[in-house]
């Protein structure tokens, strides 16, 4: 058998899997990062930036079922489906399906809480290794609801965020706009979340984490791994230019492609893809002094090092469908309504986040084998628990006790529920 080239292998060089590798070669692990993207250039690119310590609910929910032939139907709805995608892929639809029941819900959210506590302590140290506090803002976040009946459907959800030691404030129409004068649409109330922060750059802070990574002798390969073959000593990944190479264990943090590659076990998971969209506005970063999530339209407006970003919105759609205008003219349309004329947006984006039926990511070794780690299905809050989750992947591929109990993302769980 081959001598291991390196300890680590990670496949896949966003916000969690850059985040594996720079807690990985921190601790010593000899470790090699591959993507032939950019790093940081995927989903962690155009995400609403916001570092979402209290995103504990799901988009699971019982309301789903009320509620979703509007969501469909409405030229002002957040959500695009596609019918046939939908009934391509009935496992995934009645999985999640499934797990809006409202124990189902309650247990999600308590589980995301317990990591989403530990989200700061996973990404705190790796800000300081890549001097990257200059692109982190602590000046909280808001969260607004336009209308009585948006803030009702959301109150289970509000006294679930309490129960998870969530900290914010209600507000009054008169004390968000205190916080946020030039905010246009009604309101009719507001959470504040105390000691919210966004990131300004976050293609920006995983380049940095690279550069460090490499500075303490990390290896970046700008190459695919299409498949890989664990064995009893280790794992062997075959590479698009045509190489192989060895490596103790493989962490696989390839987000919504994840199951593309072949040998790693997850292309046995119901990994599905939210396609969420993005605008920017490059002259009106100055709106808000925060992100200020409008609830009902399923947006934030972030302002950022390059404007004002107004991200969100879910596409259920196939990874590599056309990019869909319908949800970037809603998000201009809304983002309008938010804060009055704005014109026309410099930029456009459209992004896979991976996402599993029941709301929670994959952390743990593999079904194939356990030289093999997976790491991915953040949905919507990737950049926040990347961190944290990178840290984990280091403490099982150096065979240590996780920073928390990650018994309920093990990738195992579909086999016994589904």
């Amino acid at each position: 058998m081959a001598q291991n080239d390196f300890e680590l292998i990670v496949v896949g060089a966003g916000i969690v899997g850059m985040s594996a590798a720079l807690w990985a070669q921190k601790e010593g692990l000899k470790t090699l990062i591959c993507d032939p993207n950019p790093p940081g250039s995927g989903t962690t690119y155009g995400s609403a930036c916001t570092i979402a310590t209290y995103a504990c609910i799901p988009v699971n929910s019982p309301s789903v079922f009320t509620s979703l032939p509007h969501l469909l139907t409405s030229r002002e709805s957040p959500l695009s489906f596609n019918l046939w995608h939908g009934l391509k892929n009935p496992r995934w639809m009645v999985s999640f399906l499934k797990n809006c029941r409202t124990a189902n819900v309650r247990h999600i959210s308590q589980t995301l809480g317990q990591i989403l506590a530990q989200a700061d302590a996973g990404l705190n140290p790796l800000i300081t290794e890549a001097r990257a506090e200059d692109l982190m803002v602590s000046n909280d976040c808001l969260y607004v609801w336009s209308s009585r009946s948006g803030y009702e459907g959301a109150l289970e959800s509000n006294a679930m965020r309490r129960a998870q030691g969530v900290d914010f404030n209600e507000l009054s129409p008169d004390e968000v706009r205190q916080l946020e004068p030039d905010l246009q649409l009604p309101v009719h109330r507001g959470l504040h979340f105390k000691g919210a922060r966004h990131v300004t750059n976050p293609q920006e802070l995983v380049t940095r984490m690279q550069k460090r990574f490499q500075a303490l002798g990390g290896t970046y390969l700008p190459h695919s791994v299409i498949r890989c073959r664990p064995d009893d000593t280790g794992v062997t990944a075959y590479m698009s230019d045509g190489t192989q190479i060895r490596a103790g264990r493989l962490a696989l943090c390839a987000g919504a492609r994840s199951c593309q590659i072949s040998g790693s076990g997850a292309e046995r998971l119901p990994l599905g893809t939210e396609r969420g969209y993005h605008i920017l506005y490059r002259n009106h970063g100055g709106l808000v002094s925060r992100p200020v999530g409008w609830a009902e339209a399923g947006f934030y407006a972030t302002p950022m090092a390059h404007g004002l970003r107004i991200a969100g919105t879910v596409e259920i759609n196939a990874i590599d469908a056309a990019f869909n205008t319908r949800c970037t003219n809603y998000l201009q349309r809304k983002s309008h309504e938010m804060f009055g004329p704005l014109g026309p947006p410099e930029d456009t984006w459209l992004g896979h986040r991976p996402t599993m039926p029941d709301a929670l990511p994959v952390i743990g070794y593999s079904p194939a084998s356990d030289r093999i780690i997976l790491a991915f299905g953040h949905q919507h809050i990737g950049l926040t628990l990347g961190g944290v989750t990178g840290r984990i992947v280091t403490d099982l591929a150096r065979g240590q006790p996780s920073l928390c109990d990650i018994t309920n993302f093990a990738p195992q769980r579909f086999g016994r529920r589904d």
